[in-house]
């Protein structure tokens, strides 16, 4: 029997009862990984709810093998198909935005939510007004309305838990007992798959180079976004309204080895760090677990075989995102909110092939600048005012993009 199999067999710490878990995203990378820890845990986990957008497929199978209470999926055109799919069970089925909502406020122990995009957002502030403990994977949530969700999350007294690695690392590592002796947080980054490219050959990056990430295996997304670093950016301010940091004492660096996930600089010289191979499923176990720990299948740290960790500054001329982000939240207001649609439509079109790699960045710059002549940056109050920032952001960087291809 290998170290890992023997790993596997031992029994779960999580407080010696079935948790109950609904997860807004099963379909996605981190729904996958998420079900993964589940499915070495049996007996340990309850699934209520899964909850995915157009892979039936995927969807269906993932219900019935995790014996799910409800299977939703957020496209209501797609609602026949899976209720095809899952008929001849005793599964429920659902479709549509208000029966995401919905399945987000089913009573549980705990909500992975991991839609991707301000998509996530509605159904993840739903569970959390409702006193849900949530487990943090939607950054979307923090980056288009930081303070209005944090707001909500100690209103309602709830537990919060990130699962991105670099806000889990910190988690794990930061005194709460003393926050006022934090002198710097620091957020690692790989740097992604063009982090030794010059400014003249990432001018010319394909999908397929954007696509292939030297470390981690994520959503296509979200990888896009490492390859032009905005994920740190964004990132950036997540960790402000996680943490009780300003925005001088949060700092990146660039660690291409993926193993110190991020780190935490105290006034006495002392900075502590989490370490790990580069697999979501550790910081995901760790969320799913806690105050506890479980075994995962992830492969085991070995720094032997690593040999040397190096690290780097960001370079603002190539990487132009981390800059923007940071402006973006010293602007404040809808600021932060305008750019992350306009990075989302601008990925998007990327994805589709009608912008060059280069012009992501351009598109959000140039939204967040015709937001600042218009006068349309603006206090968000409210989830409306959310979403009406987030309207603005996109239609003005869907009109910016189709200008550049014109």
């Amino acid at each position: 029997m290998t170290a890992t199999a023997e790993r596997e067999q031992e029994p779960s710490t999580v407080s010696g009862e079935l948790r109950r878990l609904t997860i807004l995203g099963s379909t996605g990378s981190i729904g996958c990984s998420t079900l993964d820890i589940v499915r070495h845990h049996p007996g340990q986990f309850k699934i209520v709810a899964l909850v995915g957008n157009t892979n039936i497929k995927l969807l269906a199978e993932q219900a019935i093998e995790h014996h799910a209470d409800l299977a939703v999926t957020a496209d209501p055109a797609r609602y026949d198909e899976l209720k095809q799919a899952l008929s001849g069970t005793t599964i429920e089925v659902a479709a549509g935005s208000q029966a995401v909502t919905e399945a987000a406020l089913r009573p549980v122990d705990q909500v992975m939510a991991a839609v991707v995009g301000a998509a996530g957002l509605e159904p993840t502030l739903a569970a959390v007004r409702a006193g849900q403990p949530v487990a943090l994977a939607n950054k979307e949530c923090l980056v288009c309305a930081g303070q209005l969700f944090m707001n909500e999350v100690a209103r309602s007294r709830t537990t919060l838990v990130p699962v991105d690695s670099e806000h889990n690392a910190i988690f794990q590592v930061l005194d709460t007992h003393n926050t006022g002796q934090i002198e710097r947080i620091i957020l690692t980054a790989s740097g992604g798959p063009f982090r030794t490219w010059s400014q003249e050959k990432i001018a010319g990056a394909t999908l397929e180079n954007a696509l292939n990430h030297p470390n981690w295996s994520m959503g296509r997304k979200i990888t896009i976004d490492s390859a032009t670093m905005m994920n740190k950016g964004l990132e950036l301010i997540e960790a402000f309204h996680l943490f009780p940091a300003t925005l001088e004492q949060l700092d990146v660096l660039v660690h291409p080895q993926s193993v110190i996930h991020s780190m935490v600089e105290y006034r006495d010289g002392s900075v502590l760090a989490q370490l790990g191979t580069p697999d979501m499923r550790t910081p995901i176990s760790y969320a799913l677990a806690w105050p506890d720990r479980i075994a995962t299948p992830s492969p085991r740290l070995r720094l032997e075989e690593i040999g040397e960790l190096t690290f780097e500054p960001v370079d603002d001329d190539r990487f132009p995102s981390v800059r923007l982000c940071r402006n973006a939240l010293e602007a404040g207001q809808s600021a932060p909110t305008i750019l992350n649609a306009a990075n989302e439509i601008a990925v998007a079109e990327f994805l589709s092939k009608r912008l060059s790699f280069l012009d992501i960045v351009r598109v959000v710059e140039e939204t967040l600048s015709d937001a600042n002549r218009s006068g349309m940056q603006c206090d968000l109050g409210s989830l409306d005012d959310v979403m009406a920032a987030d309207e603005y952001g996109r239609g003005t960087a869907q009109r910016i993009a189709s200008d550049l291809q014109a």
